[in-house]
């Protein structure tokens, strides 16, 4: 029997952070389901679907280099339509559409499950309605039928939507509204569909993990939620992304120092450590506050692997603040750290200050940050030689020479290191012991000492 042809094949670039992805994810779904066929390369595609990152100045220009290659594929007669969704969509709204008039339709945060009807009037080309931005959402919808991009063993799963915390330097509220928990009913579903296609490692993302429960209660219930997740079948993994420096529970510790599937892997963004530069922040905690949290983190959970991001050259902050954090990350030697230059958002208050820091001076000050971390990070590689750990393996690098590239539970995937592992009879998504053999700037080298499972 012939198989149904396809109403149009589309490609689909998606850009920024793990949240955007699970929103590619669901559009595709949609996608997949009204019977459009997805293909690698935008070039001799119907359309082309771009999730857009509108955070920074640094990943709007991304996402617009982006949008104009596209354009220009269109012009030359290489690609049908070209359909922009996300949160530079939701930010810019009419002022991309009146830049860009060749964007065939442009959808907002909030109208990603209108993405089939979108494509429908690409292929049409009907142009009367080329802009949708829906309200802000009042409760959550699941994040159900995704057609997923990472790798089967690997799923992002996203508790919560938007952000109650209103940081001076932050466009999140604006752009994805107030926090909404994800009912845990629809979680553990979710959770549950992941496991069953194959995923091994769970990704918890939100804005703010320990805010979880908060706007539907008098008390945090991430806690709650893991116990659940950890009583999902084939799910041997679970990952927390994002934690605000505040509401992590005692409860929520213990869990975390149990050994179990809950990995001892926090991501904690700081931001800073200056009281005054928190202050200015609107960050509701102090130096005192966080290096008691770290302190209680670092005795109570062993093989702790400690994630956080600072931003230098926030306006206002003086060599003697700058020092200050330098000093912070050289007491406390996190594990992963990422340094952000401060950028001037559009609708912050940070904005509006007069006491900017030059670009050069940014630039400089996270370059030294950057110099001391490294040294912490490749001394904590240096570290791992000779022990054994359990990896799970991402990909093949070579066939030939048993090759593979895989994960430590210290490892999120994109953002810290790789371990390079040879041993025969793997394949992706096989968990196995490994001995670290060497270092390899911030990456690992190892070899398979267990029986893949």
């Amino acid at each position: 029997m012939a198989s149904t042809p396809a109403k149009g094949t589309y490609c689909v670039v998606s850009l920024g952070c793990p949240k955007n992805l699970i929103d590619s994810e669901c559009m595709l779904g949609h996608l997949d389901r009204e019977g459009y066929r997805l293909v690698p390369e935008p070039q001799g595609a119907d359309f082309v679907v771009i999730n857009t990152c509108g955070f920074l100045e640094v990943a709007r220009q991304e996402s617009l280099a982006v949008i104009d290659e596209m354009l220009a594929l269109k012009r030359q007669g290489r690609l049908g339509g070209v359909i922009v969704a996300g949160c530079l969509a939701e930010r810019a709204g009419q002022r991309l559409l009146a830049d860009r008039p060749e964007i065939d339709q442009l959808l907002g945060v909030f109208a990603r499950q209108e993405i089939a009807a979108a494509a429908g009037r690409v292929m049409t080309g009907d142009g009367s309605e080329k802009a949708l931005l829906l309200p802000k959402a009042a409760a959550s919808t699941g994040d159900g039928g995704r057609l997923r991009l990472t790798p089967k063993h690997v799923a992002y799963l996203r508790i919560a939507e938007g952000c109650d915390r209103h940081c001076s330097f932050c466009t999140i509220p604006q752009i994805r509204g107030r926090y909404v928990s994800k009912p845990e009913e629809v979680v553990v579903a979710e959770a549950e569909r992941l496991a069953a296609e194959g995923a091994r490692e769970l990704i918890l993302v939100a804005q703010d993990l320990t805010w979880y429960g908060m706007d539907v209660g008098a008390r945090p219930r991430l806690a709650h939620l893991l116990r659940r997740l950890t009583r999902v079948d084939r799910i041997d993994w679970i990952r927390l992304m994002y934690l605000y420096p505040m509401h992590v529970t005692d409860e929520l510790i213990d869990l975390l120092a149990a050994g179990g599937k809950v990995l001892p892997y926090v991501d904690l963004p700081l931001q800073h450590i200056s009281d005054r530069v928190l202050q200015r922040m609107n960050r509701p905690v102090r130096r005192r506050q966080i290096e008691a949290l770290v302190e209680r983190l670092r005795e109570r959970i062993p093989g702790l692997v400690l994630r956080t991001t600072m931003i230098v050259g926030f306006p206002g902050e003086t060599e003697a603040e700058f020092g200050e954090l330098i000093e912070f990350v050289r007491r406390w030697r996190f594990e992963r750290l990422g340094v952000f230059t401060y950028s001037r958002e559009e609708g912050t208050r940070a904005a509006e200050w007069e006491d900017q820091i030059p670009e050069e001076v940014k630039e400089d000050r996270r370059h030294r940050l950057m110099v001391e971390q490294q040294e912490i990070a490749f001394a904590w590689n240096a570290s791992q030689v000779g022990r054994t750990r359990q990896v799970l393996i991402d990909r093949c690098v070579s066939a030939r020479q048993h090759a593979y590239a895989g994960r430590t539970c210290a490892d999120a995937p994109d953002i810290d290191g790789v371990v390079y592992v040879t041993g025969g009879g793997l394949a992706p998504g096989d968990l196995v012991d490994c001995q670290i053999v060497a270092t390899h700037d911030y990456d690992l080298v190892a070899v398979a000492t267990g029986t893949p499972c």
